[in-house]
């Protein structure tokens, strides 16, 4: 990718707020997750998310519900911040569930392009904990809408 493609208002914007909560997100639920921002580049995001009780199950573990948003909301800022001139939305989602995180831990999402069509953007996401276990991981197909997004 040239240097000139990973330049773009979005992406600048996003690298300000690294050390931010997502508090002002253009997202309702991206709002509610409430994480901070770690770490944006072109094509790969990471955001870190404190468990809270409204984000869990009757067990007091991450809800896969929330897992999924999280995950969800972190590939569409990402491919947000790649900056085309239309939106894309989310064909799919597939998430695997595969070690417990409780109330009041900490997790980061880290999300990545692996391939960066003109229709559709392929993603990984991977949620971890402060150990590097795998709480969750995810991939997702993106797909080109018509609505034309402001620069």
């Amino acid at each position: 990718m040239s240097d000139v493609a990973e330049m773009n208002p979005r992406l600048e914007f996003l690298r300000t707020q690294i050390g931010n909560d997502m508090s002002k997100s253009m997202s309702p639920i991206g709002r509610w997750l409430s994480g901070v921002l770690r770490e944006v580049r072109y094509g790969a995001m990471s955001v870190e998310f404190t468990i809270r009780e409204d984000m869990t199950n009757p067990m007091g573990i991450l809800h896969g519900g929330a897992a999924s948003a999280i995950m969800d909301d972190v590939i569409g800022t990402m491919v947000y911040a790649l900056g085309r001139e239309f939106a894309y939305t989310s064909v799919n989602l597939n998430c695997d569930f595969l070690n417990p995180a409780r109330l009041g831990e900490t997790i980061t999402a880290h999300a990545k392009v692996i391939r960066a069509g003109k229709n559709v953007v392929h993603c990984e996401c991977e949620i971890v904990n402060t150990e590097g276990r795998i709480i969750a991981k995810s991939t997702s197909n993106l797909i080109q809408t018509g609505l034309r997004l402001p620069v």
